[in-house]
């Protein structure tokens, strides 16, 4: 009688501890499962997209600029390189503590920067006059489906190196290679509503701040980004939303 009694205690305290143990390999999984998309969100939440960048640049006060921070950068860094004050710029973005600040964050950069500008003479194209940035045949057009991405500009084909020019005169607010899949790219704000975006180029030949006139160069075109060949991927944008280019374009 006492060794039955044994056994059924030691079987009862073996399926307990079976029972504890798959309870705590689910709790792993379950926990391992929610890291991984904690970390899926925080990477998505990293990314910066044309979208962001237009809506932001869309909604800003006037006369101010867009920076995206980079791996390694400071609020610091950023404030000597517009040469605006740090508490200024902390304020503009609502930043309380001046050390903390996020990779791939847009920062809003005060009108009391001092970024540079070249001299140059600056007339707005009318509203309805865009040039064509490259000269090419449109290889993917406005809503174009690929790889479930939706085309919200027009892609170009042309040489490499190539001359990009400014659809419109303007006011450069973006210069990166930041926005995933874009590579460098130039977004330039027209005053009057209106932003162009010029992407895949292989070099930049303006900085922000830089006032251009309509024609005139500001990158080359390139294979980054996404790019599987030599084009631009170039959108107008209208307050934001996207448009399609080819209605725009002058003939």
């Amino acid at each position: 009688m006492a060794i039955r009694l044994i056994l059924a205690v030691l079987a009862s305290l073996l399926i307990a501890g079976c029972s504890t143990t798959q309870r705590s390999a689910h709790r792993a999984k379950y926990t391992t499962a929610s890291n991984n998309h904690t970390s899926y969100a925080a990477q998505q939440a990293e990314e910066v997209t044309i979208d962001s960048v237009v809506m932001a640049q869309a909604q800003k006060a006037p006369g101010t600029t867009l920076h995206t921070v980079k791996p390694g950068e400071t609020l610091w860094s950023i404030s000597k390189m517009y040469n605006v004050d740090l508490d200024s710029l902390a304020k503009a973005n609502s930043i309380a503590d001046a050390r903390v600040i996020e990779k791939g964050q847009i920062l809003t950069i005060p009108t009391a920067a001092k970024a540079s500008v070249r001299t140059t003479s600056f007339r707005p194209a009318s509203a309805a006059s865009f040039a064509w940035p490259v000269r090419g045949p449109v290889i993917s057009r406005f809503g174009d489906n690929t790889d479930t991405i939706v085309n919200k500009g027009i892609d170009i084909r042309a040489d490499h190196g190539r001359d990009v020019v400014a659809a419109k005169a303007g006011r450069v607010v973006y210069c990166d290679s930041y926005l995933k899949g874009f590579g460098q790219t130039v977004i330039v704000d027209h005053m009057d509503g209106y932003q162009t975006v010029y992407s895949y180029n292989s070099d930049i030949l303006v900085k922000v701040g830089d006032m251009v006139r309509q024609n005139e160069v500001i990158a080359k075109v390139g294979q980054s980004g996404r790019a599987q060949e030599p084009m631009l991927h170039f959108e107008i944008r209208c307050n934001g939303e996207p448009q399609n280019p080819i209605r725009y374009l002058s003939k």
